[in-house]
Parts: C-alpha cells; sequence; structure tokens
C-alpha cells in the first residue's frame, strides 16, 4: 500500500529563477510537479520526502530557449494498491450498480455482484444506500468499509481498482456516525 522509493524527475527551469535560492526553487517546482501524480508503474506520489543536495544533477542548457534542465533523484512516499490487498475506503456514492469507495486519492468501485448474497439486490433508491436483506447492514456515502482490491487499472495519469466485500471480515466497518460497527 505505502512504500518510499527513490526516484527522478526532470525540472525545466527559466533563467529568471537562477541565483542564491536556485536549490530551494528547484525543490519547490519538484512537489508542485510530482505531489499527487499518479506514475503508471509506482503508483501515487503522496510526498516527496527528501531531496539531498548532491542528488540535483548539474543543469543542461536548452540553446533554442536558454532554458536549464536538471535532473533531480528525490525519495518519495507512494500510494500504490495491490491485488488481494485489504483496505479500508469511505464510500462516496452508491448507485444501483454498486458504490465508489475512496482510500486517499485512489477511486474504488464495489460491483453488485461483489458484494455478498443477501445484498445483491438491496440497493435502495430513496435512501441511495445498500441494505440487507436482514436491514443490519446499511452501506450508504459516507460510511467506511473494508474490502479486498481485485483489479487496478492506470489510465492518463489516475489509477483505479475494482473490490470486493464479499469475503469474511470484509464489509460495513463504520457506518459514519463514528461508532464502530460490530462485526
Amino acid at each position: 500500500m505505502f512504500y518510499v522509493k527513490e526516484l527522478e524527475h526532470e525540472i525545466v527551469l527559466e533563467p529568471i529563477h537562477f541565483g542564491p535560492k536556485l536549490r530551494s526553487t528547484i525543490v519547490r517546482l519538484l512537489k508542485e510537479q510530482v505531489e499527487g501524480l499518479a506514475l503508471a508503474n509506482y503508483g501515487y506520489v503522496v510526498n516527496v520526502i527528501e531531496v539531498k543536495e548532491e542528488q540535483i544533477r548539474s543543469g543542461i542548457i536548452e540553446y533554442d530557449s536558454g532554458n536549464v534542465v536538471f535532473y533531480v533523484k528525490y525519495t518519495a512516499l507512494l500510494l500504490r494498491p495491490f491485488i488481494n490487498e485489504v483496505l479500508d475506503a469511505t464510500v462516496s456514492i452508491c448507485s444501483p450498480l454498486g458504490f465508489f469507495a475512496f482510500v486517499g486519492p485512489l477511486r474504488i468501485f464495489v460491483s453488485k455482484h461483489s458484494m455478498p448474497e443477501d445484498m445483491m439486490n438491496g440497493f435502495d433508491g430513496d435512501k441511495d444506500a445498500w441494505v440487507s436483506d436482514d436491514k443490519e447492514v446499511i452501506i450508504t456515502a459516507g460510511c467506511g468499509v473494508r474490502l479486498r482490491i481485485k483489479g487496478r487499472t492506470v489510465e492518463q495519469g489516475n489509477i483505479s481498482a475494482i473490490a470486493s466485500i464479499k469475503d469474511n471480515y470484509l464489509g460495513l466497518i463504520d457506518d459514519g456516525s463514528g461508532d464502530a460497527v460490530d462485526q
């Protein structure tokens, strides 16, 4: 889920940024450009942890524009969903086909076919909620669920996943009131 990795990024600076605060400008621009970015092989960059002085290589001048390209190695905290990983997520939207939940920037869809048998036909359009046959479990926007990742896709700098709440110990864990739900 979360891990630390050393990555490299290219920063292009205009000559106006050159001066005594060059290093801090490079670090600031690096954070602006990569934090929150979804990298296909690594996941979401949650935070740039460290940029060492010796990891900023000397720049290469672009002769046509006068800009300088710096290659910067940095240590980052990454969020990457793995197949069969169990996560706690917050439900955002319920629909007749299933519901969407979020773990930070990661959007996860749980289909009605990936819910327990007693919830497969339990969508209540009036409440916008999934309700079990015995009416004890109600999954609605704002509640917490524990789910298992079954697949993930990467498209246009965004990572999304599909999940299931069909297994043991998965499903509703917080009804949104702040009180834990007994399983």
